[in-house]
């Protein structure tokens, strides 16, 4: 993790040696590998604003620092977490659950409409995958590595959503997500997991996210962690999102991209090929 970056293409950051013990290959979901829910900041932003005790401060910047704190801080725990966060730090608001109904509401709202306007061929499949990705999975498949969804949101929504994207063949069963009840999920349990069933160590994992919680989880084993700072607004900019890139090195990335684009190459000088 010591010294400066090494890889050559603009925009990618690797601060770590190749690895030539990878077997498995673990991507988060949302933010990661689907845009499905991509503006789920925002609405979480519009929920918090609704209940915030003092509207005039909400454009100042304490107020983003701490609701940022909270949206892309816990990014990667179960939406029903960053309720319970705000309404500990609010003076009055509604019950967490109450919150997070209102947001999962309006998010659902979204969610249907763009699976609508891809099950009837209004937009392709592709324009709600993060860019890139389907070629780093081609990729990854030829090499014969064993790929994994793990992500903090409910498990058959996930099922649901990598289906309509045309994800599933990539992975099998290897889709895991959190129980109706999220309040016990965790993470790194799951990891933990995966790692018993497959019988192998850090030393042959892989991962991809756009929260800390995965990138923490990885590093915590010994496995490797790619940071993909997406763009929450421009599926394909090439642009990190500046507050994921921060957050993500400092939670103990190896190597940090905007999306896709250039990970094929990347990942070839990860496992040191």
């Amino acid at each position: 993790m010591n010294g400066s970056p090494s890889f050559p293409t603009p925009g990618v950051l690797v601060r770590c040696a190749p690895r030539t013990t990878i077997s498995h290959v673990v991507f988060d979901f949302d933010g990661t590998l689907s845009w499905v829910r991509h503006g789920w900041p925002e609405l979480m932003f519009e929920t918090f604003r609704a209940h915030w005790p003092r509207p005039e401060e909400t454009g100042r910047p304490e107020w983003t620092t701490q609701m940022e704190s909270i949206v892309y801080g816990m990014n990667g725990k179960p939406s029903l977490l960053q309720m319970q966060r705000f309404a500990a730090e609010a003076a009055s608001c509604p019950a967490p659950e109450t919150l997070r109904n209102h947001f999962q509401t309006a998010l659902d709202a979204r969610i249907q409409e763009r699976l609508d306007a891809m099950a009837d061929g209004r937009c392709a499949e592709d324009a709600y995958v993060v860019h890139g990705a389907r070629p780093l999975l081609e990729h990854l498949s030829s090499l014969g590595l064993t790929l994994v969804i793990l992500s903090s949101s409910v498990e058959y929504r996930v099922r649901q959503e990598a289906e309509a994207l045309g994800l599933t063949c990539f992975f099998g069963n290897h889709i895991y997500g959190s129980a109706p009840d999220p309040t016990g999920f965790s993470k790194l349990e799951v990891f933990e997991r995966i790692l018993a069933s497959e019988k192998i160590g850090g030393e042959n994992l892989l991962a991809f996210g756009d929260g800390p919680v995965e990138i923490e989880c990885t590093k915590q084993l010994g496995g490797l962690a790619v940071a993909v700072c997406s763009d929450e607004e421009n599926n394909g900019s090439g642009i990190p999102h500046p507050y994921k890139l921060t957050q993500l090195l400092e939670s103990g990335a190896d190597a940090a991209i905007p999306d896709y684009r250039d990970a094929v190459s990347l990942v070839n000088h990860l496992l040191g090929r």
